[in-house]
């Protein structure tokens, strides 16, 4: 299984400051860190739902402060709810620093930023190369994890479930016709993906998961007959 990099999201409603933004950070990070880059606040959102479901982990959060639909407090708001340790810094205008103070009983922000940033040796890596430390300084090793995805009336997913259960893992049981049963399959098991992340069942053989992992196991297929066969 290949080694994931921890993730850097960047959220910016205007394209030529977001492509900047994310520039800037590949320069200084793009060796060690994954750089992410959104448009809005609900793109940002649903990056983060697939990086939670591949199992990778988010050190830091940017987002704008003016973005329309969702601004950068209410999109860091609900981010804490997929990644709460990841470190929090809003891009603001020198006219919206007020709204950053507030924002920082809101949502716990670490930082604040004025745009421009120029040059970012002096007034971007500085900042952010503190938090990276300060988020390395932590254990954000995830929890091993199983989960099993399949249809409620399954005879193989019965087995699958019975196998964990006698065997005392602990898993999450998700349907595959549910949003999140679909969206677990669709991370891992996407047409000419390797199923690395999600190893899974594409046929009627299972691909074995490494010890010490995160694990899940997708015992859903494609074809009614794989699952109920």
């Amino acid at each position: 299984m290949a080694e994931t990099r921890t993730a850097i999201l960047t959220v910016d409603d205007d394209p030529e400051v977001s492509r900047a933004i994310a520039r800037d950070l590949r320069r200084a990070y793009g060796k060690d860190y994954r750089i992410v880059r959104a448009e809005s606040g609900d793109q940002g959102l649903e990056a983060l739902r697939e990086l939670k479901l591949r199992g990778d982990v988010v050190a830091l959060l940017l987002a704008d402060y003016r973005m329309p639909q969702m601004n950068g407090i209410e999109f860091l708001e609900q981010a804490m709810d997929l990644f709460p340790s990841a470190r929090r810094v809003l891009l603001t205008a020198y006219a919206d620093t007020s709204a950053a103070i507030d924002a920082i009983n809101v949502v716990d922000l670490d930082h604040y930023l004025l745009k421009p940033w120029d040059p970012p040796e002096e007034k971007l890596y500085p900042v952010l190369d503190d938090l990276l430390s300060a988020w390395h300084a932590v254990d954000h090793r995830p929890v091993p994890d199983t989960k099993v995805v399949g249809r409620r009336w399954s005879a193989r997913s019965s087995d699958v479930r019975e196998f964990l259960g006698r065997n005392q893992v602990p898993y999450r049981w998700y349907q595959s016709e549910d949003p999140e049963g679909e969206r677990l399959l669709a991370a891992g098991v996407r047409p000419g993906g390797s199923g690395r992340d999600l190893p899974g069942e594409s046929s009627r053989s299972c691909r074995r998961t490494q010890p010490r992992e995160r694990r899940t196991l997708a015992h859903a297929c494609r074809r009614s007959r794989d699952l109920d066969g």
